[in-house]
This record gives structure tokens, sequence and C-alpha cells, in this order.
């Protein structure tokens, strides 16, 4: 018997994950060739040739007791200290690895953040529409996840008017994704700053620590030139989840990092109590193998352009064809609005074609579909006609 905790989780299973499995299904049915799977954020792009060589030499000559053993629950002082001067190099901060603490990605990252700091019934704020699993990862430790309405009208940027009358004083942290997942908008400078400034007074006003957790995984994903601030910089009580999952195509390998400044709340006690969390939560420590290639590793970089070149043909298509989209700024993902109200009837629909998208409403935000565009260029091109004879259906 499975416990109370555990039931919603089975009945309300990842949509995302539902149709990727779906979309092995067909692929065994009707051939993989005739099977568009845009579900899931699983990289076509290969990892960079580096990664492999660091993996090859590290098998063949390092000493195979280190390579495979324990470490530190923090992970091995050598990657951490790489990561924190790649980040000094590239954002101007000032870490060094006492900052850093590896993690299973960055979902065990945030993981890792919330159990270090939340007590039963605090609240965490994300703003939809956000990553499906937001929610249970606040739920795992009994808090509670408030949610601030997508803004459409804006360019999903964050309705700041709405979130400043949300923070309570039962307001533990603000969770934000950028580049976001799903709608590929960028926050820019301003945005962040609005916010800092928001979270600032109401620290004052309420006399609380609230701290701002900035889900990472997408940085590098960014296109014509843009930037993507670094969080640590506009708000000292920033901490930092961030995987490698898509900047190096490392899913399966499940790799990140926290960051947690020395600027930030009682930073000692924190990253003490963080590198805990990561012992207790399961994790034990990161994957050695993979930390020793990150440590080589950090200054690589994958191939935006194959992802820019991606999204841009899609954009183009679906927009010829008579959807409307909103033009993904970073990450890999494309925020189509549905045709009609009802968007898992439009999902629906496209599996006529062979279409697989992910419905708003697994993201909080309905009357819109996720597209995952980091598949081949080839699949993207094929993919299309079939996306102008759903079209016809509708316009």
């Amino acid at each position: 018997m499975i416990s109370k905790k555990m039931e919603p989780l089975v009945n309300n299973n990842s949509v995302i994950r539902a149709m990727f499995e779906e979309g092995k299904q067909m692929a065994d049915k009707y051939g993989a060739e005739n099977v568009f799977d845009f579900s899931i954020g699983n990289p076509n792009v290969p990892a960079p040739k580096e990664v492999q060589e660091a993996i090859i030499d590290i098998v063949t000559n390092e000493d195979p007791v280190k390579v495979h053993g324990y470490m530190n629950n923090a992970g091995f002082p050598e990657t951490r200290a790489a990561v924190a001067g790649n980040l000094n190099r590239r954002f101007g901060t000032n870490f060094t690895e006492k900052n850093i603490i590896m993690t299973v990605g960055a979902g065990s990252a945030l993981n890792v953040l919330l159990k270090t700091m939340l007590e039963p019934g605090e609240e965490v704020i994300a703003f939809a529409p956000y990553f499906v699993e937001y929610g249970n990862y606040v739920a795992n430790y009994d808090g509670k996840l408030v949610v601030i309405s997508p803004n459409p009208e804006g360019g999903f940027m964050p309705k700041l008017d709405e979130f400043e009358e949300a923070i309570t004083p039962k307001t533990k942290a603000v969770i934000i994704n950028n580049p976001n997942n799903p709608t590929g908008v960028i926050y820019p400078e301003s945005v962040i700053k609005e916010m800092a400034a928001i979270m600032e007074k109401k620290q004052k006003e309420y006399g609380s620590v609230i701290y701002l957790i900035s889900d990472e995984p997408y940085r590098e994903l960014a296109y014509d030139g843009a930037e993507v601030p670094y969080l640590t910089k506009y708000y000292d009580n920033t901490l930092v989840g961030y995987s490698y999952s898509k900047s190096l195509s490392l899913p399966g390998e499940r790799i990140g990092y926290v960051v947690i400044p020395d600027a930030s709340d009682k930073a000692e006690e924190f990253i003490d109590a963080a590198t805990i969390a990561n012992r207790v939560g399961g994790f034990v420590n990161a994957p050695s193998l993979i930390q020793l290639v990150i440590a080589r590793c950090v200054d690589a970089k994958c191939d935006v352009a194959y992802y820019e070149r991606n999204g841009k043909t899609l954009y183009e298509g679906l927009t010829e064809a008579g959807f409307t989209c909103t033009k993904p700024q970073g990450a890999f993902y494309m925020w189509m609005k549905s045709p009609i109200p009802d968007e898992k009837a439009f999902v629906a629909a496209g599996k006529k074609y062979n279409l697989l998208m992910v419905p708003g409403s697994s993201f909080a935000c309905p009357g819109y579909v996720r597209i995952s565009y980091c598949v081949s260029y080839d699949q993207i091109e094929r993919s299309l006609p079939k996306f102008k004879e759903l079209a016809k259906e509708y316009f």
C-alpha cells in the first residue's frame, strides 16, 4: 500500500514523461522516421568532443579507486574550484569551491535547497507557466507553491504587481527559470532589478529572509546575442541551481551544482546544511566520474547555433501555417497558442499526424502547447507538412 502523499503523484504522473513513453510506442508501430516527438527536452546534439576525450583519459589513466569512489558530499574540491573559476571569469563573481555543491542535476539542486530552507507550510512562489516539477519539489518538504498567473499580453514576463501582493510572512523563496521552460523567453535585467527591489522591500517589511532561487538548465542557450542576467549580482539572497544536461548534452549523466554565495543569509550555516541535505536526501554525492569530467570541461561550449536554427525554421513554418507562437529568445522550446480553447483536444488532434506536443495545462497555462525542438533538423523539416495539415483543420 502506497502512502497518501504519493497517491496524487501517481494519479497526476507527468504528462511530459507519459508522452515520451507514448512516442516510443508510436515509433515501434509506425517507424521512428514517421513519428514527430516534440515532447521532452532530450538534446539531439552530441556532447562536445572534450567530454568524450576527458572520459576516455580519466578512465584510462586516473586511479580507479578515486574515479569510482566516494568523496566529500559536496563533491570533489577540484571540480567545485573549476566551477567557481568558470563563473568568476564569466560573471565577475568571487566564488570559491566552498560556495559550490555538486548535485545530481538541477532537479536535485532545487531539492537540496528547498530541503535546507523550508519549514512545513512555508510558501514558494513560481511564475506561470513553470516547469511542472516545481510543485512536487516544494511538496516534498510540505511547503506550498504559490503561482503567479501567466502574462501572455506582456510577452510572458512576470506579473510583478501580482507578485508583490502574493508575498506574505510565510514566503520563503521565489523560483525563476531563465531562459524559461516552456516559453523560451528571457527575463531581462530590468525585470530582475524590479523583482529584487520588491523582495528587498518585503524582507524589511516582514523582518524575514526570502530566497531567490535561480533555476538555470538553459543559461547557455540564448539567441541573437541576448544576455541572461546572473542573479547573484542583483540580490544578496540568491541561490543558483544549475545543470549540464542541456549545455553539454548530458541529461542522463545527472550532473549539476548549487551556488550559495557568501553574501546570502548565514551562508556558512546554509552551506553546511545543504551539504548534509545532499546526503540525507538520498543523493549522497553527484556521480564521481562525471564530476571529474566536468572539472576538465567547464569551459566547453554547446552548439547554440544548432538550436537557434531549429527554432527559427520551426517558428517560420508554424507561423506561415497560421499558428501563433512566442518567438524563442533562449532554451529550446516553442510556445504555441492552441487554435481552440481546449489545448488537450488540440494535442490529441496532433496525434493523428504523429505530432506529439505537450499541453500548456502541464505548465499551469492552459490554451497553449509546448514543442521541444532539441531534435534533429531533419525532423523539424519533415514535421512542417504535418503541422500544415493540422492547421487546415482550424484555419
